[in-house]
């Protein structure tokens, strides 16, 4: 037990001062321990990479392929709210969390089919084009990896 840490009086560790049922919900909302830690590092390294090479392309090349950069840049964009939700405990960061991976798990199917069976609107590479083939399939295994994070560690239903 840690300093934080209390005997409830149910026999269960609850954090210092608050109930049993607080502390149980307190624990299970909390997604940045543990393995969270490692998702949410991830994600900061995508939000980083797609960012840049967002820029990038927007800055250098946007006229070649301006579709596939437009989409690279809101990809970036759901890294980066992902990545701060991921972090933040509270229902409503939660909600964004579970938000934001949704929204990249359809990105990346979307993308990924129009990018193998519609080559001309994708020019140049995307982060999400063919399923993220060039960052290892990464982003379509991270939204995977963070639906059953945010599942497992889902907030307790409040009670009324």
């Amino acid at each position: 037990m840690t300093a934080s840490e209390q005997q409830t009086g149910d026999g269960t560790t609850g954090v210092a001062g608050t109930t049993g049922d607080a502390a149980g919900s307190a624990a299970r909302d909390t997604r940045n321990t543990g393995p969270g830690r490692l998702l949410i590092a991830v994600y900061a390294v995508f939000a980083l990479s797609a960012t840049a090479r967002a820029g990038y392309q927007i800055l250098t090349k946007f006229a070649e392929a301006p579709f596939a950069y437009l989409l690279s840049a809101f990809a970036a964009v759901v890294y980066i709210v992902a990545t701060v939700s991921l972090a933040k405990p509270g229902r409503t960061w939660f909600k964004v969390s579970v938000t934001a991976v949704l929204v990249e798990l359809v990105g990346v199917l979307v993308v990924g089919a129009l990018s193998l069976f519609d080559a001309a609107n994708f020019p140049h590479e995307t982060v999400w084009s063919l399923f993220g083939r060039g960052y290892g399939f990464i982003p379509l295994l991270l939204p995977i990896l963070g639906l059953i994070w945010l599942y497992r560690r889902r907030p307790a239903r409040q009670q009324a």
